[in-house]
């Protein structure tokens, strides 16, 4: 399965973030390496969350990389919350779900006008 870590983040996130950046970071990349991480970063413009996507059989490694993540611990983070996330497409998906013979459209496979 995969599931989204959000995490709200405090007005002067930028800025505080520094202190904690490299020990955050060098967390995220050993999830990573584990195979739990596999993207993460902060939202942009403006600057105020951040979203990691995990793989895994629950939600047990992700509430215990939040809890320990420095940028939790400092308070830097207002909250966080995990959402399951059921992925239907992709070369990634934990569930692929293709369309059914009935529902091609025939249009599709037609070979293009010259």
């Amino acid at each position: 399965m995969h599931y989204l870590l959000f995490y709200e983040v405090s007005e002067d996130f930028v800025s505080r973030r520094a202190a904690f950046r490299d020990t955050h970071l060098e967390k995220a990349w050993k999830a990573s390496e584990h195979g739990e991480l596999l993207l993460g970063g902060a939202l942009a413009n403006p600057v105020d969350g951040a979203v990691l996507l995990f793989q895994g059989d629950s939600t047990e490694v992700v509430e215990k990389f939040a809890q320990a993540d420095p940028y939790e611990t400092s308070s830097t983070v207002k909250r966080w919350y995990v959402r399951e996330w059921t992925t239907v497409v992709g070369e990634k998906t934990a569930t692929p779900v293709r369309p059914t013979v009935a529902s091609l459209n025939l249009r599709d496979f037609a070979c293009p006008s010259r």
